[in-house]
């Protein structure tokens, strides 16, 4: 009974302690004109995916449906575990999944990075409800056609969302991926 109750106790602290714990190895870096994501752990590339940034451009006006720009921070990472394809409402999964590219409406499916802002011009990205998500329309990826979320398809955010922890750096650019700087 002891050794359960003391296995019990360093399991809910290394929980509690993980959760408060930032992850400051990997960025994310989107670049609006390339529509692509590019994972850096430690400075370097992990993975690559393409995206769909906002049809209005660029911006973090309230009910602008713009995707800002600059550094924000994964704030909250919500459908852990969820089957690819589950339709999410206000954050909460409804019971409902669909497939890649179904017909009809374009809900926010599989997976939500919420971002939160770092800097003045983004400032409003949390309470705009500004996600990295996944998207039914997968064909349009590589498009600029969202409504200033950054879509993703199913398997991509699954993977992506796997590699990172809340705290992850995301910069957002109206330019390419920086190249990666190679040392001495």
């Amino acid at each position: 009974m002891k050794k359960s109750l003391q296995l019990l106790f360093l399991f809910l602290s290394a929980s509690l302690l993980s959760s408060c714990i930032k992850d400051r190895d990997n960025i994310l870096y989107v670049s609006v004109p390339q529509q692509r994501l590019e994972l850096r752990n430690q400075g370097l590339p992990i993975a690559s995916y393409g995206v769909s940034t906002s049809k209005y451009g660029l911006g973090d006006t309230p009910r602008s449906y713009k995707t800002p720009i600059g550094t924000m921070e994964v704030a909250k990472k919500i459908g852990t575990g969820k089957p690819s394809g589950t339709v999410f409402k206000s954050r909460k999964p409804t019971g409902e999944i669909l497939p890649p590219d179904a017909p009809g409406r374009d809900p926010i499916v599989t997976r939500i990075l919420w971002l939160r802002g770092l800097e003045p011009h983004n400032r409003n990205a949390f309470g705009r409800y500004i996600y990295i998500h996944g998207t039914p329309e997968e064909r349009n990826i590589g498009s600029p056609v969202s409504y200033g979320c950054i879509r993703m398809k199913s398997h991509d955010i699954i993977d992506l969302y796997d590699r990172i922890g809340t705290g992850a750096r995301v910069i957002v650019i109206n330019g390419p991926v920086p190249p990666v700087e190679v040392g001495p």
